[in-house]
């Protein structure tokens, strides 16, 4: 088990610039909600200008607590799988704790298929965060608050949940899980059970999370420097590099070189 949140900027779009302007924390949660819970995610913001964030959400569930300007009131939400590139533009001043789940993750808090909320928002219900804070005080007493909340939810351990969260763990850190059917041979299982399997407790076919994956990867080795696009594209398994600027650009809006000459311009210039 992690004893420091990942580090990487996986899904991230520009992290450079979000760290300038904005400050950008992760977490770890109570090591009993380690097992569903990849992280914390902490933000808080005092803006002159607008800030335009992009992200290519990761195959997991957010909850995501914000306030912000001079209203002590706190927003509270669910955020299922984000099939899409997700947007938000940042102005003034506010805060941010957020819940990234593993996926498959969060299930236990759920209870019911996770694939309901793919692609949704929905806020959390008023008698699941009452009295508690999750964007006030200190780093420290908005975690504690986060840790609070999920452990009143009781998440009970299901083999289910854990086979699922193995295998997309699996998906994410081994480059050679490139199909479904070949994954399913590896555990000696077919590809609609895992694909039933994914849906009801990830939110999202195995197809999907390896494909996701992939641009992800793309994208973190493009924010990284010069990338010879063609081998990155065989290092994925695309078949050639037009392949991988197809998924790149329909995840992202924006061709893999484009992207990468848009990190390389002066901020000013953005």
């Amino acid at each position: 088990m992690r004893h420091q949140p990942r580090g990487d900027s996986r899904g991230i779009l520009d992290p450079r610039r979000l760290l300038r302007e904005v400050r950008f924390r992760r977490r770890l949660p109570a090591a009993a909600l380690r097992p569903y819970v990849e992280l914390y995610w902490l933000i808080d913001w005092e803006l002159d200008e607008p800030f335009e964030q992009r992200v290519l959400p990761h195959p997991a569930v957010n909850l995501v607590f914000q306030h912000s300007g001079g209203d002590s009131r706190e927003t509270a939400e669910v955020a299922g799988v984000g099939r899409e590139l997700f947007r938000i533009t940042l102005t003034g001043t506010g805060g941010v704790s957020g819940v990234q789940f593993r996926p498959g993750g969060f299930r236990p808090f759920w209870r019911r298929p996770v694939a309901e909320l793919t692609g949704e928002r929905r806020p959390l219900a008023a008698g699941l965060v009452a009295g508690r804070r999750p964007c006030a005080g200190t780093d420290d007493e908005r975690c504690a608050a986060l840790d609070d909340l999920l452990l009143a939810w009781n998440p009970r351990p299901d083999p289910s949940t854990a086979e699922a969260m193995a295998l997309a763990e699996e998906i994410r850190v081994d480059r050679g899980v490139l199909r479904v059917d070949d994954l399913a041979r590896r555990h000696g299982t077919t590809t609609r059970r895992l694909q039933r399997l994914f849906l009801d407790q990830v939110g999202v076919g195995p197809k999907w999370v390896i494909r996701r994956y992939r641009v992800q990867e793309a994208i973190e080795q493009a924010a990284g420097g010069p990338v010879d696009w063609a081998a990155l594209a065989a290092d994925l398994g695309y078949a050639d590099q037009a392949h991988l600027v197809r998924e790149f650009t329909a995840a992202t809006g924006i061709s893999p070189t484009a992207y990468a000459r848009s990190l390389s311009r002066p901020a000013s210039a953005r």
